[in-house]
């Protein structure tokens, strides 16, 4: 078993907009990436009444992504998840070389 850190946060945070939401219960979202650990592998959660198990946890960088990757976070393209990331945190510079996890998830069936 792979050890990873303590949690940053709570696993009822790791997919909280509603866009993304929606974007998750259609299965058009499979991945969130945050700076800290919101769940582990096994691990499950609920979006309105839907239950989700996180399938994976790894290590990245943000220049790690592409396009598959952003579609994977439910958006069009690496260009409009940047955007909207910059956008939501105001003076954010987007570093190709800052680290992130990826939460890796799927609909329970």
């Amino acid at each position: 078993m792979t050890d990873f850190p303590e949690k940053t946060c709570s696993i009822d945070r790791l997919v909280a907009h509603p866009k993304l939401v929606e974007a998750a219960l259609s299965g058009r979202k499979t991945q969130q990436r945050r700076d800290g650990v919101y769940a582990y592998p096994n691990e499950t959660f609920t979006l309105e009444g839907v239950e989700f198990i996180v399938t994976d946890l790894t290590r990245e960088t943000i220049g790690d992504m592409g396009d598959a990757e952003a579609q994977a976070e439910g958006y069009p393209s690496l260009e409009m998840y940047k955007n909207l990331i910059l956008s939501m945190h105001k003076g954010m510079e987007w570093d190709e070389s800052a680290p992130v996890w990826v939460h890796h998830f799927k609909r329970v069936a």
